[in-house]
Protein backbone atom coordinates (compact mmCIF):
# COMPACT_ATOMS: atom_id res chain seq x y z
CA UNK A 1 0.00 0.00 0.00
CA UNK A 2 2.91 2.31 0.67
CA UNK A 3 4.16 1.89 -2.88
CA UNK A 4 0.86 3.26 -4.21
CA UNK A 5 1.09 6.36 -1.97
CA UNK A 6 4.70 7.27 -2.68
CA UNK A 7 5.40 9.25 -5.82
CA UNK A 8 8.81 8.28 -7.14
CA UNK A 9 9.98 6.00 -9.94
CA UNK A 10 10.98 3.06 -7.73
CA UNK A 11 7.66 3.07 -5.85
CA UNK A 12 5.70 3.19 -9.11
CA UNK A 13 7.71 0.27 -10.53
CA UNK A 14 7.16 -1.78 -7.38
CA UNK A 15 3.44 -1.00 -7.37
CA UNK A 16 3.12 -2.14 -10.99
CA UNK A 17 5.05 -5.33 -10.21
CA UNK A 18 2.78 -6.08 -7.25
CA UNK A 19 -0.37 -5.59 -9.34
CA UNK A 20 0.99 -7.80 -12.12
CA UNK A 21 1.85 -10.57 -9.65
CA UNK A 22 -1.68 -10.50 -8.21
CA UNK A 23 -3.18 -10.63 -11.69
CA UNK A 24 -1.01 -13.59 -12.66
CA UNK A 25 -1.84 -15.36 -9.39
CA UNK A 26 -5.57 -14.88 -10.05
CA UNK A 27 -5.22 -16.20 -13.60
CA UNK A 28 -3.32 -19.22 -12.31
CA UNK A 29 -5.96 -19.97 -9.68
CA UNK A 30 -8.78 -19.69 -12.21
CA UNK A 31 -7.12 -21.93 -14.77
CA UNK A 32 -5.90 -24.56 -12.36
CA UNK A 33 -8.13 -27.40 -13.52
CA UNK A 34 -7.24 -29.93 -10.84
CA UNK A 35 -8.17 -27.52 -8.07
CA UNK A 36 -11.52 -26.64 -9.61
CA UNK A 37 -12.24 -30.32 -10.23
CA UNK A 38 -11.53 -31.24 -6.60
CA UNK A 39 -13.68 -28.42 -5.27
CA UNK A 40 -16.53 -29.48 -7.54
CA UNK A 41 -16.22 -33.10 -6.39
CA UNK A 42 -16.30 -32.07 -2.74
CA UNK A 43 -19.35 -29.89 -3.32
CA UNK A 44 -21.14 -32.79 -5.02
CA UNK A 45 -20.32 -35.19 -2.19
CA UNK A 46 -21.87 -33.03 0.51
CA UNK A 47 -24.76 -31.02 -0.98
CA UNK A 48 -26.80 -31.11 2.24
CA UNK A 49 -23.97 -29.65 4.29
CA UNK A 50 -23.50 -26.79 1.84
CA UNK A 51 -27.23 -26.08 1.87
CA UNK A 52 -27.24 -26.00 5.67
CA UNK A 53 -24.18 -23.74 5.82
CA UNK A 54 -25.70 -21.33 3.30
CA UNK A 55 -28.96 -21.30 5.26
CA UNK A 56 -27.13 -20.55 8.52
CA UNK A 57 -25.10 -17.76 6.96
CA UNK A 58 -28.20 -16.20 5.40
CA UNK A 59 -30.17 -16.37 8.65
CA UNK A 60 -27.27 -14.82 10.58
CA UNK A 61 -27.07 -11.92 8.12
CA UNK A 62 -30.84 -11.37 8.29
CA UNK A 63 -30.73 -11.38 12.09
CA UNK A 64 -27.95 -8.76 12.09
CA UNK A 65 -29.86 -6.58 9.64
CA UNK A 66 -32.98 -6.73 11.81
CA UNK A 67 -31.03 -5.73 14.91
CA UNK A 68 -29.30 -2.82 13.16
CA UNK A 69 -32.42 -1.20 11.74
CA UNK A 70 -33.80 1.99 13.23
CA UNK A 71 -36.96 1.39 15.21
CA UNK A 72 -39.77 3.81 14.61
CA UNK A 73 -42.82 4.64 16.66
CA UNK A 74 -43.66 6.28 19.94
CA UNK A 75 -41.08 6.36 22.70
CA UNK A 76 -41.85 6.94 26.34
Amino acid sequence: MLSSVLNNEKAIEINIAIMRSFVSLRKFALTYEELTKRVTEIEQQFPDIYKALNHLMDSKQQHQMQQERIKIGYTK
